[in-house]
């Protein structure tokens, strides 16, 4: 009976100490998730049911820190999951819903900044884990951890980017934000047929022709480029995120873990006991059985 009043006021306690040390990233969870909720009764009411749907997956996505936690054992730093909870709003609420990508300019390239700097940081984390594990006999450098930081965000980038461009094409999202010229240069403007450029510059407007043989001025001052320079702009902003991030992480290696700012953005694989260990866990990161000590 004592070592089980021992063992619950062991779980007591821990449990204490985690809710005082996540209690900032409690209070942003619930203030989100409240705001969240506030949106989708409005949009509800409004009819807008395609928003109600991004309400609801924001909501998804909020738990997805925890879920991590939990299925890989490993410890998220209070600012990372602050971050990814913001990244999300500011991605779905405020840039979707409330149209801050069309209305700030500068909203989208943020975000994409942003990403590729945490996508590094998980990248980095990662390979940070595998070099700590007994099960994978890894001694990986600081340059090559860097290295393999960097191409782990550049690589979500891109899946992103063609996630953009499959939306685009199969429901019509606009995802891939387009972007007004007042020039251009195409080889299939050549009548030839051959491989020549022909340029048309001082562009001031674009007129489309339907079907029916209605002309439409776009008005846009020039013309319609159909999303390639917003996917350019995301990759580069995307790309200093990741070298920024790939550096810092590399100076937290070279301190041997004694970077405060990137230990912030950091996780660390949780050190539990082997009979704690769910057997339902992943494997991946499970420590190794202490040998039984000699008679």
């Amino acid at each position: 009976m004592a070592k089980k009043r021992k063992g619950v006021r062991a779980v007591l306690t821990t449990a204490h100490n985690a809710l005082r040390r996540k209690r900032t990233v409690a209070v942003v969870y619930f203030t989100l998730r409240i705001l969240v909720i506030a949106v989708m009764v409005a949009q509800i009411f409004n009819g807008d049911f395609e928003s109600v749907f991004l309400c609801a997956l924001t909501l998804v996505l909020f738990l997805l820190p925890t879920v991590f936690e939990r299925a890989l054992m490993i410890d998220l730093p209070n600012t990372l999951e602050i971050v990814i909870m913001l990244f999300i709003f500011a991605a779905e609420i405020l840039g979707e819903i409330s149209s801050f990508y069309t209305t700030f300019k500068g909203w989208d390239t943020i975000l994409h900044t942003i990403n590729g700097f945490l996508c590094a940081a998980i990248g980095f984390a990662l390979v940070d884990m595998l070099n700590r594990t007994e099960k994978f006999s890894l001694s990986l450098s600081p340059v090559f951890m860097s290295i393999v930081a960097f191409c782990f965000s550049m690589t979500i980038g891109v899946l992103w980017e063609f996630f953009e461009c499959g939306m685009d094409q199969l429901m019509m999202l606009d995802m891939q934000k387009d972007a007004v010229v007042n020039s251009i240069s195409s080889v299939m403007l050549d009548p030839s047929g051959l491989n020549n450029r022909v340029m048309i510059q001082d562009i001031v407007d674009t007129i489309v022709v339907t079907g029916d043989g209605q002309q439409i001025s776009l008005g846009l001052g020039g013309y319609l480029d159909i999303g390639l320079l917003d996917t350019m702009k995301d990759l580069f902003v995307n790309f200093i995120g990741a070298v920024v991030f790939s550096v810092i992480g590399y100076f937290y290696v070279k301190t041997r873990g004694h970077g405060k700012f990137a230990s912030r953005f950091i996780p660390q694989v949780v050190e539990v006991q082997p009979e704690d260990i769910n057997p339902r866990q992943p494997k991946f990161f499970k420590q190794k059985k202490s040998p039984p000590p000699e008679e």
